[in-house]
């Protein structure tokens, strides 16, 4: 019997260039792994890739004179306005740019006092001192007047005035507005591109029945534009910042490359692994409040071994009610038998209780991106064992 319950392994591999055969990376490198660090491929071992090297691979990029291309091609009048972007440098200034680009004017509506994923534009004891003022909506003048100049506890980055700054530099006019309320826009704005990523089409939907030009940003970049990349259902949603002038999108077409390390390694080690491709995991910062989750989904492809929830008894719940007269090995015992006679499905069972199944996918996207960070871990690629044994095992 081993002590061991879930593991999970970083994997370094070499640096991913646009034509790379990524799926040949990916199995060496867990081959290498193996040999180098003293552990063995296992059925329903899961092998995880990140997104950023899927796209790198495919070279699903775009520059910002083709994502301003789009935006003219989309909206004809020189004044947009665009509804609860996330503040982000990584994630947002360089669509921003090709959108101020192709514009004379950008009339930004935030939400506060988070954007959509959890970062802070300000001080929250400032809003919640007039959070039942009855005044809700804001331009600049006034919301800075009642809550003061914003700065990103993280970062340090006043969001509004480095949005102002990457706009004015393309030459278009700034103006930034404030509310919760997607309506708001309607009285600035005929043309709108809603940047929420999650709540994208609720807020399309509201303001299409105004009347308005409405696009969200998975319309952008959802087909190529002057020979770029593109991705069809996401368009710039999960888009990095490669260089100045160039954006990285979510990968595209992910199911080929999940399916043939899948079989390659069934081929070769007859083995049946599962294979997920992530991106940002779906897990909050307890401190900051900011929710990881900028990407359209954490997984946009997997093996589907993959597919649905796990189906868990709570053992703490057992040893102090089912089981609480035994001890020792007879409650391990009884455990491991109730385990095996589980239901198929515990959805409701208060053996159940506290478990909180999520998506295979989330959990263990959650759990790939704490592995390999976002820095300079190089570590793209994750083997996970144990993570499909339970104690009755």
């Amino acid at each position: 019997m081993t002590m061991a319950g879930v593991i999970s392994r970083g994997i370094r591999g070499p640096i991913i260039r646009e034509g790379d055969d990524i799926v040949d990376i990916v199995v060496n490198s867990v081959y290498a792994s193996e040999q180098a660090d003293g552990y063995t491929l296992q059925d329903r071992d899961v092998i995880a890739v990140t997104e950023s090297v899927v796209a790198r691979a495919q070279g699903n990029y775009v520059t910002v004179d083709q994502v301003a291309q789009d935006i003219r091609n989309k909206f004809p009048a020189k004044k947009l306005g665009l509804v609860f972007p996330i503040l982000s440098r990584n994630r947002f200034s360089m669509c921003l740019k090709g959108i101020a680009r192709a514009m004379d004017e950008v009339v930004i509506l935030f939400s506060y006092p988070n954007d959509e994923v959890g970062n802070p534009l300000m001080v929250r004891s400032a809003y919640l001192k007039n959070r039942y003022s009855g005044v809700y909506d804001f331009q600049e003048a006034d919301f800075v007047k009642t809550f003061g100049s914003p700065v990103h506890p993280f970062t340090g980055v006043n969001y509004l005035d480095f949005y102002r700054e990457v706009i004015e530099s393309e030459g278009a006019k700034a103006t930034f507005l404030f509310s919760n309320d997607c309506r708001y826009i309607a009285s600035f704005c005929d043309q709108v591109l809603c940047c929420d990523i999650h709540t994208r089409n609720e807020t399309r939907d509201v303001l299409q029945a105004m009347g308005k030009t409405v696009f969200t940003l998975a319309d952008v970049m959802s087909a190529p534009v002057n020979g770029s990349g593109y991705h069809d259902k996401y368009g710039m949603l999960g888009s990095n910042k490669a260089t100045e002038e160039k954006l990285k999108l979510f990968p595209r077409n992910c199911q080929p490359v999940v399916d043939s390390i899948q079989a390659r390694i069934a081929k070769e080690r007859g083995l049946h692994v599962e294979v997920m491709v992530y991106g940002d995991g779906a897990f909050k910062d307890p401190v900051g409040g900011i929710w990881e989750l900028a990407d359209p989904v954490v997984s946009p492809a997997y093996t589907a071994g993959l597919a649905g929830k796990p189906n868990e008894l709570k053992l703490k719940f057992l040893a102090d009610n089912d089981f609480a007269d035994l001890s020792g090995e007879a409650l391990q015992e009884a455990i491991r038998q109730e385990i095996k006679a589980k239901n198929a499905d515990l959805v409701g069972d208060m053996s159940s209780e506290g478990t909180t199944p999520r998506q295979y996918t989330d959990l263990l996207g959650s759990l790939c991106d704490l592995t390999s960070g976002s820095g300079d871990k190089g570590t793209p690629f994750i083997v996970i064992q144990n993570y499909f044994t339970n104690y009755a095992e």
